[in-house]
């Protein structure tokens, strides 16, 4: 049974649920990365992390306001000046966590007692903006980005919890227990981050196993990087030095819904909107040449 309107809408708290740094002893808190020994892609988790810890200073009108990143920071003793240094990334952060934030409200005020889920948790805590009082949330990563999460990010809830994944092992949506084709409740799935560092058969491979195993009605929100990008993360100011490489775009977005007849392409947003009429304008005036945005969200559905 649906709950009335007014009651239907998601809360937004800037409670901080993340463990403080004096529940780890000292020696702990300094090797918590050294001991993880991230691969370059999952070490990029430290780029959205700072960003949302510290990026409100340098764009208020983007301040997501994240409740925990600042103290996930202190208890690493991450050194993250450079990241900081580069304001574009940053900006592009915040824009998307923004427009990640807007999907996931809208999409849980149709359906607020449904799934959340976000491949290639890393440090984020969407479910602080998320969390309606009766939706379920799922944070997934890959087993050593999960190991480091669990002592700093633990499900603070009984409709929340951990698991462990690797998007590039087709099957993924059934090992994590993900609800069936024929559940009446749709899912919700968040992949920021996470394609453009895959192969792009194994991006298609993702899409089509969202859209052949999802429920109707169902989401996912993604970042996508223009085709252009492909080869060059090393010219990045801040994904360059963890020496992760950027495999896949798109030339069009139209090309994510080729993986599977489901898709629809329901949104899609630019960056450029973060810098005002003058991004758009830009953005406007690339378009035509690259196909799409230099970096973009978009949003997908599965419909029958």
């Amino acid at each position: 049974m649906q709950q009335p309107r007014s009651r239907r809408r998601v809360r937004s708290t800037d409670t901080p649920t993340a463990a403080p740094c004096h529940d780890l002893a000292p020696d702990r808190q300094a090797c918590l990365l050294e001991r993880a020994q991230l691969q370059p892609v999952p070490s990029t988790l430290l780029i959205p992390l700072a960003a949302r810890a510290h990026g409100g200073r340098y764009f208020p009108w983007l301040d997501c306001h994240d409740g925990v990143a600042k103290a996930l920071l202190a208890q690493l003793g991450a050194d993250v000046t450079a990241t900081l240094d580069d304001l574009p990334t940053v900006l592009s952060v915040l824009w998307r966590t923004r427009a990640i934030k807007d999907a996931g409200r809208a999409f849980f005020a149709e359906h607020p007692q449904a799934l959340g889920v976000n491949l290639g948790c890393g440090l984020t805590h969407h479910f602080q903006w998320l969390d309606t009082g009766a939706n379920q949330w799922l944070d997934a990563d890959l087993p050593e980005v999960m190991a480091l999460r669990q002592p700093l990010l633990p499900p603070r809830a009984p409709r929340a919890r951990h698991a462990e994944v690797d998007l590039a092992q087709p099957g993924w949506w059934k090992r994590l227990g993900l609800p069936s084709r024929s559940s009446a409740q749709p899912v919700l799935l968040v992949c920021e981050g996470v394609l453009m560092y895959l192969q792009p058969t194994q991006v298609h491979a993702v899409l089509a196993e969202f859209a052949q195993c999802a429920p109707p009605g169902s989401r996912i929100v993604l970042d996508v990087l223009t085709r252009q990008a492909v080869g060059h993360a090393a010219r990045h100011p801040s994904v360059g030095p963890t020496g992760a490489e950027f495999c896949w775009g798109v030339g069009r977005m139209v090309e994510l819904t080729t993986a599977h007849p489901r898709l629809r392409l329901l949104r899609e947003q630019s960056a450029a909107e973060g810098y005002g009429w003058a991004g758009i304008t830009l953005d406007a005036l690339w378009r035509p040449w690259l196909g799409a945005p230099v970096y973009g969200v978009a949003t997908l559905a599965v419909k029958d």
